[in-house]
């Protein structure tokens, strides 16, 4: 009795687990005004609904020594190691668009956590949390305006 229960156990985890751990990819657009600068620093990343850092999604600009100038997300992903592992790249250029892909979680859809960048620009001001955007399937494909930066930020769920 020991053994088919087992068996039947094993077949149904296999069938249960796939569906707990799905993910989407998440596609985001990022449109920068044409500001008159140099090239931004942004720093996309997760909060949880407490506003506790979840995860960086991207970071743009590649020169570590500029990222104390990304405020928000500098202090809440400090005590994550792996912060960058896999999403660096270019700084953005005013009047540019900055258009990028990562995995996402199913589970944190519609779970009170919100997509945040901020932005940096060289002899200019700092825009620390330059958007914040709850992470909905209804607030997917809708676009934002930044304060300061970003003209528009729209994010897709494939």
């Amino acid at each position: 009795m020991f053994r088919p229960l087992m068996t039947t156990l094993a077949a149904a985890s296999t069938l249960i687990l796939p569906a707990l751990a799905q993910s989407r990819t998440l596609s985001m657009s990022t449109a920068l005004k044409d500001y008159g600068g140099d090239g931004a620093y942004l720093a996309v990343y997760l909060t949880d609904a407490s506003g506790a850092y979840a995860g960086t999604l991207w970071v743009a600009g590649g020169k570590a020594k500029y990222y104390k100038h990304l405020a928000d997300w500098n202090r809440l992903s400090a005590g994550d190691a792996r912060r960058l592992d896999g999403v660096t790249g270019a700084s953005v250029g005013a009047g540019r668009t900055l258009k990028v892909t990562a995995d996402l979680a199913d589970a944190l859809l519609d779970a009170g956590y919100e997509i945040r960048i901020d932005a940096a620009v060289e002899n200019m001001r700092d825009s620390p949390s330059e958007i914040r955007v709850p992470l909905t399937a209804a607030d997917a494909g809708k676009p934002h305006t930044g304060r300061q930066y970003i003209q528009s930020f729209t994010y897709q769920l494939q």
